[in-house]
């Protein structure tokens, strides 16, 4: 009879509190990680995941735990704990922080900042660059961050952009906060991934979608998902804007030949 590990995923929580039961080894890992990859590309500020019905069939299969803490290290950079195991050693090469219970978990990564993460839903028409603009305007106003507005509008105009032009389903624009820094990425329906090659010749057309992207992130990447993938860029304020000539962008274009 086939393994099986089921997801509970409470969102009454402090924190969305997971609840893994079954039994966990190499034929459930895969399906593990990819409920966990999909509560992570919402952008919780963190997770709690519940092991206390979960059997550990072969040790090794806990890596996928720390593969998950890898992938999304960067982004969305949510702070992740474990709770409920009877020994606690076993997992500690999955690198996440291990508690007894849910509420040791919640007691620990404390109160969630309040007005630092923002989502808006698109439709891949024309118009919805301009209305991730909008939104990211409004956010950087509100958290009193004017330098970054610029940098993250480009990205998302990109982004945004790539997914008209390509992709063509529905995105969510996802913003958030993150001490002096700040994240924006882009949620889609496509398995595509973006390549960036480096500079583009200046008599080529197109093609200078992630090298805008490129200029102005401290780190850039994506998160292949089941369903689709997360193009995501990490911003500072100090970041160098390019020339304005090189951003007048049409939003019913798309300046990237690559597929998203």
């Amino acid at each position: 009879m086939p393994s099986e590990v089921r997801h509970l995923v409470d969102r009454g929580q402090t924190y969305p509190l997971v609840r893994l039961t079954g039994v966990l080894d190499a034929d459930t890992a895969t399906p593990v990680r990819t409920a966990l990859l999909d509560l992570l590309a919402t952008q919780p500020e963190a997770i709690v995941v519940d092991v206390t019905g979960l059997r550990v069939a072969q040790s090794d299969a806990i890596s996928v735990l720390r593969e998950v803490l890898d992938q999304t290290r960067d982004w969305p950079g949510s702070h992740l704990a474990l709770c409920g195991p009877a020994d606690a050693l076993p997992w500690q090469p999955s690198g996440w922080p291990v508690w007894p219970d849910p509420a040791g978990a919640f007691a620990a990564l404390g109160e969630p900042e309040t007005d630092r993460r923002v989502s808006v839903d698109l439709e891949p028409v024309v118009g919805a660059a301009r209305r991730s603009r909008e939104v990211i305007t409004e956010a950087c106003g509100r958290w009193e961050q004017p330098d970054l507005a610029g940098n993250a509008c480009i990205v998302a105009t990109e982004m945004v952009n790539n997914v008209v032009a390509h992709a063509r389903t529905p995105m969510r624009v996802l913003l958030a906060l993150h001490g002096d820094t700040m994240s924006v990425a882009v949620r889609d329906g496509s398995a595509k991934i973006p390549r960036f090659t480096g500079q583009v010749a200046p008599t080529s057309y197109g093609g200078r979608g992630l090298l805008l992207i490129d200029s102005v992130a401290t780190r850039w990447g994506h998160l292949a998902l089941a369903d689709g993938k997360v193009v995501w860029a990490r911003l500072e304020a100090d970041s160098e804007i390019p020339r304005t000539k090189d951003l007048q962008r049409d939003d019913a274009g798309m300046t990237d030949p690559t597929r998203g």
